[in-house]
């Protein structure tokens, strides 16, 4: 269903019963609410939880930017490496509304909330910001955005910015392949033809590169969040992948010694992706945070 937040149109899946504890998902760079394995959102209601997974602004069913412009996404990087100002036609805040809008939009006043990569920095804002929104905090593979921490491999790198040879579903699906090839979970691979269905399905859904592009801009804009971990105030958990080849863990490390309270999760073998032998793991985590949310005032 599609639901106004924040002023823009904003594609929502609503799992779970209606009363059950609000656990919103927030995906990360370019990836559609269908990145959440439906096998994690069936353990999380399994765990008495309403589900609400979104496709953010510029991706997915979700509403297009175009009207924003290209993306400059050369000279933002050229501006970045010279430590100038980054100028993106919108901003992790502005996303963290949308996701804030979503809730508004379904009539909830408080949740838990989960991001992982780029939808993990988004989070930091939402619960940094308006606190008495977000009753607990998970933070999947995800970075503080300071300058101090390592970043990607070379490998990585290439991978994400790698385009592909056209716009065709087989072609997005092969550049989609080489990527999570390239990132994903060394000591947990997918099973290979189950896997292959599902990166095609999900650009058989929707495909939005320059979306993409532009998100990818408001990351660089947004820089470094340190200042704001600390006013984080919900129960937090980091789960970070110790062979996590595009967000190293020390970005994970980094988020648990900066945030009050936070408790960690490093998995040995895990890149950046949510392999499926890990989905019971991550819904007693999330669960599991939940539970220290609620037992909050």
């Amino acid at each position: 269903m599609r639901v106004s937040a924040n002023g823009i149109a904003i594609e929502v899946d609503d799992r779970g019963p209606a009363d059950g504890v609000p656990l919103l998902l927030i995906m990360g760079l370019g990836m559609q609410l269908t990145s959440w394995p439906d096998e994690l959102v069936a353990l999380l209601v399994a765990r008495g939880m309403r589900v609400i997974r979104f496709d953010n602004r510029d991706v997915g069913l979700s509403q297009s930017m175009d009207a924003a412009g290209p993306p400059q996404v050369a000279l933002a990087t050229v501006r970045w490496m010279l430590h100038l100002p980054v100028r993106a036609p919108y901003t992790l805040r502005d996303m963290a509304a949308d996701a804030r809008g979503v809730l508004d939009a379904l009539g909830i006043a408080r949740a838990h909330v989960c991001g992982a990569s780029m939808g993990g920095m988004i989070a930091q804002h939402l619960a940094a910001e308006t606190p008495a929104r977000v009753a607990s905090l998970t933070l999947m593979m995800t970075t503080s955005g300071s300058r101090r921490l390592p970043g990607p491999t070379l490998a990585a790198r290439r991978a994400i910015t790698s385009r592909p040879a056209g716009n065709d579903v087989a072609s997005l699906t092969a550049r989609g392949l080489r990527v999570f090839a390239a990132i994903g979970s060394p000591a947990y691979p997918p099973e290979p033809e189950a896997f292959r269905r599902r990166v095609e399905a999900s650009y058989a859904r929707a495909y939005n590169g320059p979306g993409t592009s532009r998100q990818l801009m408001a990351v660089v804009a947004d820089g470094d969040r340190s200042a704001l971990l600390p006013r984080i105030q919900a129960p937090t958990r980091i789960i970070h992948g110790g062979a996590d080849p595009l967000v190293p863990v020390a970005c994970g490390r980094d988020l648990l010694a900066r945030i009050p309270g936070a408790v960690g999760d490093f998995i040995a073998g895990m890149g950046h992706d949510l392999p499926q032998q890990l989905l019971p793991r991550f819904a007693d985590g999330i669960a599991e945070n939940a539970r220290r949310g609620a037992a909050r005032p």
